[in-house]
């Protein structure tokens, strides 16, 4: 597995109230998708990231970081092969990523996913 992308999970209370912030104050002035319950907020100069999350609406758990991998089926035997603790099971969920959350050893929940149409392409 490699990882292409490595974004901060940011848990805040309301998106809208938090943009400002992210936008104008730390220069993430792109909004790249808005899901209303998640939102990532780029740099267009540098393409540094983050993402803002109110609550995960698919998930039991609200992950703190999130892996983007060229490989998401062999990251999840992966997971699987260790005993890792796999908190939301590999999911093609409907605005496109194929994903699942797994604890770190100090319970932290990663979400690891893979846009399939996306990493096709490139």
């Amino acid at each position: 597995m490699k990882i292409r992308d490595v974004i901060p999970d940011i848990p805040v209370s309301d998106i809208e109230a938090a943009r400002g912030f992210y936008e104008d104050f730390l220069g993430l002035g792109t909004e790249e998708f808005n899901l209303g319950w998640v939102a990532r907020f780029t740099s267009a100069e540098t393409g540094a990231h983050v993402q803002l999350l109110t609550k995960d609406a698919t998930a039991p758990i609200t992950p703190v970081l999130s892996l983007k991998v060229d490989d998401i089926d062999a990251a999840y035997a992966e997971a699987v092969d260790r005993g890792l603790d796999i908190v939301h099971p590999l999911t093609t969920e409907e605005w496109g990523v194929t994903r699942f959350f797994v604890r770190d050893p100090d319970g932290n929940a990663i979400n690891i996913t893979q846009h399939r149409a996306t990493e096709d392409r490139e």
